[in-house]
């Protein structure tokens, strides 16, 4: 179930890598793709074991509870993987879905939802949990929320860490450097986070950007903010940040593509990231797989992901943010010392381990279900 294979954020990074990987390792299954839009037929033409299908939905619900069910009852599926939190509950095969965090069941998550999100979740969810013959999670927080959560059978919640793409890595080579510089317009030195717009109180942009007002005030010479995602230029007005001070010192790129973004990890002299909530933040294993300092958050996935290979911090600790920018980027040794932990912590987050575990776990349904 490919519906959000074109999504921006981490699901879509998951969701468009696993379908690449499972189908470079897999040399004995077929597998039928189902997209939503129109625009992905093609994108796997040449591959002899996989076969597309153009599935049309009103809504999300509607696709997949009523239309995918149907596809998989022409096309008799053995198993039924999404890679996005729901599987149909009328589908006549074995299901697997992957969760990627439990927030609307805990309280201080659950915040950051409308609170008809999190009815709806709440409600449906164990539903999902009951139809399917098993459930990957992205992360060992995910799994043991979902377990003090839901009532679940031993063995049917298995945890999978993904990777970032595999191009993630540092760039070396000073002409691709010089040529991502001059595109995007950055400056010599600067501190780079990746956020969307969409009203989302998670990635907690607002207290990043006063952190960073507080650093750029007792700094002689600041980094320059650089802000990447689709739009965010909006925020300049929403947060009210000046066009004098801090305020001329952050720049909004724009959405930066995947390709570009390793030569902008490598850069780069920081990745801050003080976000609320993340199950699995795919930008820290980027950031750790091109040798980036990073400071992030000491809470949920943030923590598990980052480990020691980040300086921790509180995300609602303004002066504990600021701090920690301006220790980080006035020490070169500080700065060696986690670039160093983190390239080794990002062979932790590897598409070939995942891509196998996952089709081990696929097969073994599929065993189950056969016998």
């Amino acid at each position: 179930m490919l519906r959000s294979y074109d999504e921006l954020g981490g699901v879509g990074v998951y969701t468009r890598n696993i379908v690449r990987e499972l189908l470079a390792i897999d040399r004995e299954n077929q597998y039928i793709l189902f997209f939503r839009s129109p625009e992905n037929m093609s994108r796997f033409d040449g591959i002899s074991a996989a076969s597309t299908r153009l599935i049309r939905g009103k809504n999300r619900f509607f696709w997949d509870q009523v239309q995918i069910p149907l596809a998989c009852r022409r096309e008799k599926l053995d198993v039924l993987f999404h890679p996005k939190f729901t599987v149909p509950l009328l589908a006549p095969c074995k299901t697997i879905m992957t969760v990627h965090g439990a927030d609307w069941f805990i309280p201080e998550q659950a915040q950051y939802y409308p609170w008809w999100d999190v009815a709806y979740i709440r409600a449906m969810m164990p539903l999902y949990f009951r139809k399917a013959s098993a459930v990957i999670s992205v992360s060992d927080l995910t799994t043991e929320n979902f377990q003090n959560a839901l009532i679940l059978p031993r063995g049917k919640l298995h945890t999978v860490y993904f990777a970032p793409a595999r191009h993630f890595k540092r760039v070396t080579d000073r002409r691709v450097l010089d040529d991502v510089r001059a595109r995007y317009n950055l400056p010599e030195r600067f501190i780079l986070t990746l956020t969307k717009r969409q009203g989302d109180k998670r990635k907690n942009l607002g207290t990043l950007v006063e952190a960073y007002a507080k650093y750029h005030a007792r700094t002689a010479y600041p980094a320059s903010l650089i802000i990447g995602g689709k739009d965010c230029h909006l925020y300049r007005d929403e947060l009210q940040i000046p066009r004098d001070r801090h305020g001329k010192d952050i720049h909004f790129p724009g959405w930066i593509p995947q390709e570009d973004l390793p030569a902008i990890y490598t850069l780069a002299d920081l990745y801050l990231y003080p976000s609320n909530l993340e199950a699995f933040p795919i930008p820290l294993t980027e950031a750790m797989a091109c040798g980036t300092p990073i400071v992030t958050s000491n809470v949920n996935g943030l923590k598990e992901i980052a480990d020691d290979a980040a300086v921790l911090i509180d995300p609602n600790d303004l002066d504990g943010i600021a701090q920690a920018i301006d220790r980080v980027l006035a020490s070169p040794e500080l700065q060696a010392d986690l670039k160093e932990k983190g390239l080794a912590r990002a062979e932790l987050f590897s598409w070939d381990r995942c891509a196998r575990t996952t089709l081990d776990i696929i097969e073994s349904v599929a065993r189950d279900g056969r016998s």
